[in-house]
């Protein structure tokens, strides 16, 4: 069983007891978090598709922790003007862990 979630933007494919880095959430380690935008259901090969999404399903999860992202090196440099401005970026990200789909 898997379902397709939209995640504050960003379609995830998630099963039941796998973790999953979504884009920072509202919420402390160890709370609970719940999201109603399912898109598609999968449950054992009947397949339910949303328009724009399934009525009354639900998947729940909770969440592990909130980590950074991998550094993004930001380099600009316009030649033989002696401009090179160097920046970094680390993404914010939330690991959730799900607990059911329903």
């Amino acid at each position: 069983m898997y379902a397709i979630v939209n995640i504050a933007g960003t379609q995830f494919k998630v099963a039941k007891d796998q973790y999953i880095y979504a884009p920072k959430l509202d919420g402390e380690a160890g709370s609970s978090v719940s999201f109603n935008e399912v898109l598609l259901l999968d449950n054992n090969g009947k397949v339910e598709i949303g328009a724009p999404t399934v009525k009354g399903a639900k998947v729940s999860g909770k969440i592990l922790e909130h980590v950074k992202g991998n550094k993004v090196i930001v380099f600009k440099k316009k030649r033989r003007k002696g401009y090179a401005v160097k920046n970094g970026h680390r993404q914010q990200y939330t690991k959730v862990q799900i607990e059911s789909i329903g």
